[in-house]
């Protein structure tokens, strides 16, 4: 096993990203690693502005719409890195726009990142069971291990909950051919 030097945070400013972002800044301290903080704007989000704007007054411009919400995404970004301590970590912030998942996978592969962490649940529950979650998404399609964390377990006296997740790739195992 190679030793990780480089771990991308699936950051969705949900209640759960401050968490996730502290352990992933301990595992980067204890490691001497390097982040790459990670937002998406979802592509959805966008077309809904787009049809949204179709019925504004010609002043106002989608184009201007996100340039303004990225903006924000990189304050709140700053924000979050503050409040997790992780200003004094290497860090890289990258703000995406287009299909969550898609962006996130492109995202580790371009920066070779070693290890994504994320959180299991996201913004919003209502979404995962209409189109899939996007953590069920990258589960299944992450092109390196994945760390899932979950939200605090009151019965372990709050600690969150660390699921780690393995990806083989079972096309080429014998027994799966045969079933």
């Amino acid at each position: 096993m190679s030793r990780i030097q480089k771990i991308m945070v699936a950051v969705d400013f949900s209640v759960y990203s401050v968490e996730i972002a502290k352990y992933a800044r301990g595992i980067a301290e204890d490691l001497k690693a390097k982040l790459v903080l990670v937002n998406v704007i979802n592509k959805r989000d966008i077309h809904a502005i787009k049809q949204a704007f179709g019925y504004q007054p010609e002043n106002l411009s989608v184009d201007d719409y996100i340039s303004k919400l990225k903006s924000e995404k990189s304050e709140k970004m700053q924000n979050l890195i503050q409040k997790a301590s992780c200003a004094n970590i290497t860090h890289r912030v990258v703000i995406r726009t287009g299909i969550p998942f898609i962006e996130l996978i492109k995202v580790a592969e371009e920066d070779q990142v070693d290890i994504v962490i994320m959180g299991a649940r996201g913004r919003s529950d209502l979404t995962g069971i209409l189109f899939g979650s996007t953590a069920e998404k990258m589960f299944r399609r992450c092109p390196v291990p994945l760390l899932s964390v979950r939200e605090r377990d009151h019965q372990t006296g709050g600690a969150p909950i660390f699921r780690p997740l393995y990806l083989f790739d079972t096309d080429y195992l014998k027994s799966t051919t045969e079933s």
